[in-house]
């Protein structure tokens, strides 16, 4: 058993490094980060199939009984789905026996067919879907690079995943948008029927602020959705960002990027077997994300000993003294690694959203309470 820092457990491959839309807001390839253009497109046999040496290298490491891997891009699905397939069983095949492996597919849905979807299925993949609403004037900055709408292509994938390959739905992720109506976006997506939900805050930071700049204005937009799926009366969907919200605050384990304090255990390996940090610290400034390692010369416990992984994994001790003097420490944690940087200051500051985390913390512990709290008798003495 190794004992070097906490093991990775959720393995991001970049199969394709490219991408078949260009949307305007794209952190990834419109961003400080352009590392990716001196990378092969797609990642070539050798190492896809190094790759699944060092993950079967690392579960027997730590003793691993499961781990997630995640299929990304760019667009994964240009690599092709028999590619996704032979690479996703060549990690099952070589991890440790008693060790399983989840796989899924992060795609903008515009490439899902039912050919691919079926492959897709057999081989166990899930499907994770790329949305910025369920309308097509909500996906208006998700364009190809003729700048034509990418809509009729998404939401065609999208239902053809949800009507006839549930099993393999895995869910929707959008990014948050205060100029779009809360309610309205969420219900728009319900109608795509996704069985999850992952809401993302923008890639902004204090050098770079989100699009809609700083305040609440995302902690209210988030407080809005909360109200609504909180109110219905029953599970919709689930809601990955409120689900462990709600945990945090009653003292459960949870991880998420976003909130709390569990060790962060993603790594990624690009299309050329570089061994870097995640996507989200491209946002920040170039080279964020690298670490110097590649996986034909470095085992993952090498990337444990990197001091941005320790960072990320030193729990309170990595955090502005701000943060750990906040009440809501053991729930916001700081918030998500990236939005905490500053030009010149590194990464030990709070979240550029500090704020609207707080407002959306606070609103969902007041509803806990006030939905713990038994109302009062009736005159009569029954409960109203």
């Amino acid at each position: 058993m190794s004992t070097t820092g906490h093991p990775f457990r959720q393995f991001i491959v970049k199969v394709h490094g490219r991408c078949n839309l260009a949307c305007t807001y794209c952190y990834l390839y419109e961003g400080p980060d352009h590392t990716w253009r001196t990378r092969p497109a797609a990642a070539p046999v050798a190492v896809l199939d190094r790759t699944a040496d060092r993950i079967a290298e690392h579960a027997h490491a730590h003793g691993l009984t499961t781990v997630s891997l995640v299929l990304h891009g760019g667009e994964p699905l240009l690599a092709g789905a028999d590619t996704l397939a032979r690479f996703t069983d060549t990690v099952r095949t070589r991890v440790p026996t008693g060790c399983s492996v989840r796989a899924i597919v992060q795609t903008n849905a515009t490439l899902l067919t039912e050919a691919r979807l079926t492959v897709l299925a057999r081989h166990a993949i899930q499907i994770g879907i790329s949305l910025d609403g369920g309308r097509p004037e909500h996906n208006a900055r998700r364009v190809d690079h003729a700048g034509r709408p990418s809509w009729p292509a998404a939401v065609r994938g999208a239902r053809l995943l949800a009507e006839h390959f549930p099993q393999s739905y895995a869910g929707i992720l959008t990014v948050v948008d205060p100029s779009l109506d809360p309610v309205e976006t969420y219900d728009s997506l319900l109608e795509l029927r996704p069985p999850g939900l992952d809401l993302l805050l923008p890639y902004g930071n204090w050098s770079a602020p989100p699009p809609e700049g700083k305040g609440i204005r995302y902690g209210e937009w988030l407080c809005t959705v909360f109200d609504r799926w909180w109110s219905a009366g029953r599970r919709e969907t689930r809601v990955r960002l409120f689900e462990e919200c709600i945990a945090l605050l009653l003292g459960l384990p949870a991880a998420t990027e976003s909130l709390g304090l569990a060790p962060f255990d993603a790594l990624v390996v690009e299309t050329d077997g570089s061994i870097e940090q995640v996507d989200s610290l491209k946002s920040t400034y170039e080279g964020a994300a690298r670490t110097g390692l590649d996986i034909f010369r470095h085992a993952f416990d090498d990337a444990l000993r990197h001091p941005g992984v320790a960072a990320r994994q030193a729990g309170p001790a990595a955090l502005a003294d701000q943060c750990r003097a906040c009440p809501l420490l053991s729930v916001c944690g700081g918030g998500h690694y990236a939005h905490r940087y500053r030009a010149g200051h590194g990464f030990r500051n709070p979240s550029v959203y500090c704020a609207d985390l707080e407002r959306f913390i606070r609103h969902v512990a007041g509803r806990l309470a006030a939905d713990a709290t038994p109302a009062p008798a009736s005159r009569e003495g029954g409960i109203p």
